[in-house]
């Protein structure tokens, strides 16, 4: 049964605190924020968006920076949605905006605010380290934790199981 939601996967969309990042916020005196990404998470996105797939974030956090992290890794500027409090309306508009069912996408979240979306979607991934509502929740937990590596786990898994893990560097090359 898994095995066949995941073969219908055609795109990944993700909450980015706490599933891209460990969770942790580093803030300076004038309110800036900093966050760490796992570049082997960057990495499954590339190859995700290398073979076809649509990304996608749907994040509460505001920061720019966010959106120019996700456009080097191949995300259209606007497929970057900054700011979301009811990540569904979100979800629902990348859905529309690509003619997708919510069945032909995989959501990465971690905390309350991705349940529905996790709820909705053909496959809600968790990271190890989710709250446990989020955890009950998930159709798939990584065994890998938030910002290091959960990411690319769950990315690299579809792509096997569909036949497309497979790095053309002249491609890469030409993209990146």
């Amino acid at each position: 049964m898994m095995e066949n939601r995941l073969k219908g996967i055609k795109a990944f969309v993700f909450d980015v605190d706490g599933v891209l990042t460990d969770g942790g916020i580093l803030a300076d005196l004038n309110g800036e924020l900093f966050r760490t990404f796992d570049s082997k998470d960057g990495f499954g996105l590339r190859m995700a968006y290398m073979h076809g797939y649509r990304l996608g974030v749907i994040s509460g956090g505001r920061s720019e920076s966010i959106r120019k992290r996700f456009c080097q890794c191949g995300m259209k500027p606007e497929d970057v949605y900054l700011g979301s409090r009811d990540k569904i309306e979100d979800f629902e508009d990348f859905c529309r905006k690509y003619d997708l069912g919510p069945e032909e996408i995989m959501y990465f979240g971690d905390d309350l605010p991705d349940i529905p979306v996790m709820k909705a979607c053909g496959c809600g991934v968790a990271p190890s380290d989710a709250v446990d509502d989020v955890l009950e929740a998930a159709d798939l937990v990584s065994p890998k934790p938030g910002g290091k590596g959960c990411a690319r786990h769950a990315i690299e898994l579809v792509m096997k199981l569909q036949g497309t893990w497979d790095l053309d560097v002249q491609d890469y090359k030409r993209k990146f």
